[in-house]
């Protein structure tokens, strides 16, 4: 208990006042160079020229694109890295201030979902999709405010998304219609930006705070 506790105050002293973020999710497998990892890089680029910091889960692949994404425009780089046995250790270019260590990965999923105000959801395996829907069904409950959420990479999650509406809503009705929305798939990082800017405008004042009241 004391161990859960020092993580979530670690987190909540070094975070409190790092301003409008987006959590980008994805794959520590994807290597440098590939497509996904230039295409999180450059989205990265582009929400720390919007006005918006990055944070990622602090290891290699689209989590190292994220954060170098971000580094390069001189923007805040967050990296909320997870002790494993294997794939994480925490890339070279998280703010020195901004580098969480976590033993429990559900201490980690508050810290990117209290301190981001959108989300960036490139492919990835397990890890990613419990992230994406551990968001999803924070939202669908109301247990936070909605938020965008994005599927960057439409040849990677237009298959998950076909099933989605075949069964889960057609076949099965296990979802609503409008839960559709909570989704949108992209290719575009400039669409991805606009996407998420336009939300804030629509909403007006007072959505750019933290999400979980803990």
């Amino acid at each position: 208990m004391f161990k859960v506790m020092a993580e979530l105050v670690e987190g909540f002293e070094k975070l409190n006042k790092i301003g409008p973020c987006v959590s980008i999710f994805g794959s520590a497998r994807t290597r440098v160079g590939d497509t996904y990892y230039e295409l999180a890089r450059t989205v990265a680029n582009k929400l720390v020229m919007a006005g918006f910091g990055v944070i990622s889960g602090g290891g290699p692949g689209i989590m190292e694109a994220a954060n170098k994404g971000a580094f390069e425009k001189g923007g805040t780089s967050v990296g909320l890295n997870i002790e494993l046995p294997f794939e994480q250790t925490f890339n070279s270019y998280i703010d020195a201030d901004k580098n969480l260590d976590h033993r429990y990965f559900f201490v980690r999923k508050v810290m990117f979902v209290k301190y981001a105000q959108a989300f960036v959801v490139l492919p990835g395996g397990f890890g990613t999709l419990d992230e994406l829907f551990e968001v999803l069904t924070l939202i669908q409950t109301k247990k936070i405010d909605r938020v965008p959420v994005v599927l960057l990479g439409t040849s990677y999650w237009n298959g998950l998304r076909e099933w989605i509406v075949s069964t889960m809503l057609g076949e099965e009705h296990n979802i609503n219609p409008n839960d559709l929305d909570l989704m949108p798939v992209l290719d575009d990082p400039d669409e991805v930006v606009k996407y998420i800017s336009d939300f804030y405008e629509e909403e007006g004042d007072g959505v750019l705070q933290p999400n979980y009241e803990l």
